[in-house]
C-alpha cells in the first residue's frame, strides 16, 4: 500500500509540472532577490569594474561559472569545465608622447595607433583628410593634421568610422602619421582617453598583418573648434612629435559557457544560444563625486544576470530545443570574446540556430524592452507575446544611427548566419537617462528598479523558451542583410 501512494504521489507530481504553463514555470524560477543578489556582486566595488584581464574580472568569472554548477548547467563539453580560455594579446600605450603644434603643448590626445615617431618637420593642414583633400598635395614623409569626421558628419562616433578609410589615405600618400582635430564633450573625452591610451587588447590568434600599423594616428581634442579654425586656409603648420615604442604582453582571459541537453529527441539537436558579456571598462577617469570605478550594473551585469535567470529556469524545466550559454570577456575590449568564441566554437555552428544576446547602456521607458534587430528575425513575434505576458511592449531599436546591432557580440554570430538580436532594458532614445550612465562610475546597483527589472528577466526567459519550444526553426527575415550567411550555414 505504501508503495502505491509513493507512486501515486510521484505520478500526480509529475502531471502538476507537465501541466505548468511555461509562464508558470518562468514566474516560479525568476526572483526579484535574486536578480539583486547578482547585479550587486558583479557591480560590486570589489570587482573594480570588472576589466578584462584583471584578477577581478576573474572574480567575475568564478562566480558565473559556480553559478551555473549550482543550477546543475552541465559544464562546456570541450574541457569538463565551465571556462574556455580566451588568448589574448596586450599592447602599451607608449611611454613618451610629446605633441605641440603651433608651438603649444598638446596634452588632451587618444593614441588610435602607436608607432615609433619622431618628427619637427611642419604638418600639412588637409581638410577632412579623405580622398579630394590629397589632391594636388605632397605629404611625402610628413605628418598630416585634418578634422575629425567629415563635411556631413564630426560626432566621435561618426569620426570613429572613418579611422580606417583616413589612415589608409595617409599611408597611400606617404605620410609619417595623422593628427585628427576631434570636437567633443568632456564625457565624451573622457570615455575616448579611458579607451585609446589604456592598454589595448587583441585576440592572440589575429594574423592579419596590417598594412597600416606603422603609421601613428592621434585624435587630438579641439574643444570648440579653435585648432582648426585657425589652421582654415594654411597649408602648412608648425608641428612636433615624439612618441616611443608600444610594449606587448600575453594576457588571458575567460570566456563561460554551460550547457542544458533539449528534450525532444530531434530538436535537442538544435541549440538556442543564450549569451551576455560579464565584463566592463574597469578604473577610469573621475566623475564629479570623485568616484573611479566604472561598475556596469547597467552594462553588463544585467545582461549577465539575464543569461544566469536562464540558466536556472531552464536547469530546472528544459526545453525541446537544447540550450548553450555563453557569458563573454573582451566586449569592451571590442568584442573579443565572441569573436574568439565564433572561430573556436565548442559546439559546431550549425547546429547552433538562435543567438540570443544581452547588452544594455541604461534605460528611459520601463514599459518597454528594446530589441536591436526585432523584425530581422522570424522569432519576433515570440519575443513580442513574452513581453507582453508580463507587463511590457517589445519595440524595436529606436536609434539606428547608433549602429548598435554590430557593437555587441551578437553580429559576430550574426555574420556567421544565426540570426542573434539582442533583447536590452527599454529606451525610446539613446540619451537622458541612458548616456547618464552609460559607461560612467555612477552605473552602480543601487540606482536601478527592481521591480522593472523583474519583468524584464522574466520577459527575456519567457521569450527564450517560445523559440526553444517552437517546432520551425527561426531564421533570419527573408531579405536581411545576413539572411545569405543563414543559408550557407545551414545549406538551405
Amino acid at each position: 500500500m505504501k508503495k502505491i501512494i509513493l507512486f501515486s504521489i510521484a505520478l500526480c507530481t509529475t502531471f502538476v509540472i507537465q501541466a505548468q504553463s511555461d509562464k508558470e514555470k518562468v514566474t516560479e524560477t525568476i526572483k526579484k532577490a535574486t536578480i539583486e543578489g547578482h547585479i550587486y556582486f558583479l557591480a560590486d566595488d570589489l570587482l573594480k569594474g570588472r576589466e578584462t584581464g584583471t584578477p577581478e574580472n576573474k572574480i567575475a568569472a568564478s562566480y558565473l561559472a559556480n553559478t551555473l554548477r549550482r543550477y546543475g548547467v552541465q559544464p562546456n563539453p570541450k574541457t569538463g569545465t565551465y571556462y574556455q580560455e580566451v588568448k589574448l594579446k596586450e599592447s602599451s600605450p607608449p611611454s613618451e608622447v610629446e605633441i605641440r603644434i603651433n608651438g603649444k603643448e598638446i596634452n588632451s590626445y587618444a593614441i588610435l595607433n602607436a608607432a615609433v615617431l619622431n618628427s619637427s618637420e611642419d604638418a600639412v593642414f588637409l581638410g577632412y583628410g579623405l580622398d579630394d583633400d590629397y589632391k594636388g598635395k605632397s605629404v611625402q614623409g610628413k605628418l598630416v593634421v585634418v578634422k575629425a569626421g567629415s563635411a556631413e558628419t564630426t560626432d566621435a562616433r561618426s569620426a570613429f568610422r572613418l579611422v580606417s578609410q583616413k589612415r589608409a589615405l595617409a599611408k597611400e600618400n606617404g605620410a609619417l602619421g595623422i593628427m585628427e582635430l576631434l570636437q567633443a564633450e568632456d564625457q565624451m573625452w573622457g570615455f575616448i582617453e579611458h579607451n585609446f591610451n589604456a592598454p589595448k587588447l587583441a585576440v592572440a590568434t589575429e594574423d592579419v598583418e596590417d598594412e597600416t600599423s606603422d603609421l601613428a594616428h592621434l585624435w587630438l581634442l579641439d574643444k570648440e573648434g579653435v585648432m582648426h579654425k585657425s589652421m582654415e586656409g594654411k597649408t602648412t603648420i608648425p608641428a612636433q612629435i615624439t612618441m616611443s615604442e608600444a610594449n606587448e604582453k600575453a594576457v588571458n582571459s575567460q570566456n563561460v559557457i554551460g550547457v542544458v541537453e533539449g528534450t525532444d529527441p530531434k530538436l535537442k539537436n538544435e541549440y538556442i544560444i543564450y549569451s551576455a558579456h560579464y565584463d566592463h571598462v574597469g578604473i577610469g577617469t573621475p566623475d564629479e563625486t570623485g568616484d573611479t570605478i566604472y561598475n556596469g550594473a547597467r552594462d553588463n551585469a544585467i545582461g549577465t544576470t539575464t543569461v544566469l535567470s536562464m540558466a536556472e529556469n531552464l536547469a530546472k524545466y528544459p526545453t525541446k530545443r537544447s540550450a548553450l550559454f555563453i557569458l563573454f570577456t573582451g566586449e569592451e575590449k571590442g568584442l573579443l570574446g565572441s569573436q574568439y568564441y565564433v572561430e573556436n566554437p565548442v559546439l559546431p555552428l550549425h547546429q547552433m540556430v538562435y543567438c540570443f544576446n544581452s547588452d544594455n547602456g541604461g534605460y528611459n521607458d520601463t514599459s518597454l524592452a528594446t530589441i536591436i534587430g526585432l523584425p530581422r528575425t522570424t522569432a519576433a513575434q515570440h519575443i513580442k507575446d513574452a513581453a507582453a505576458a508580463f507587463g511590457l511592449k517589445a519595440i524595436d531599436d529606436p536609434a539606428p544611427e547608433q549602429g548598435l546591432f554590430d557593437r555587441s557580440d551578437n553580429v559576430h554570430f550574426a555574420a556567421k548566419g544565426i540570426p542573434a538580436p539582442t533583447f536590452s532594458l527599454g529606451f525610446t532614445a539613446f540619451n537622458g537617462d541612458v548616456t547618464k550612465y552609460y559607461h560612467r562610475p555612477g552605473d552602480e546597483a543601487d540606482t536601478l528598479d527592481y521591480d522593472y527589472l523583474h519583468q524584464f528577466f522574466q520577459a527575456y526567459v519567457l521569450a527564450g523558451r517560445n523559440i526553444a519550444n517552437d517546432p520551425v526553426t527561426p531564421t533570419w527575415t527573408k531579405g536581411d542583410k545576413y539572411e545569405a550567411a543563414g543559408k550557407a550555414l545551414y545549406k538551405k
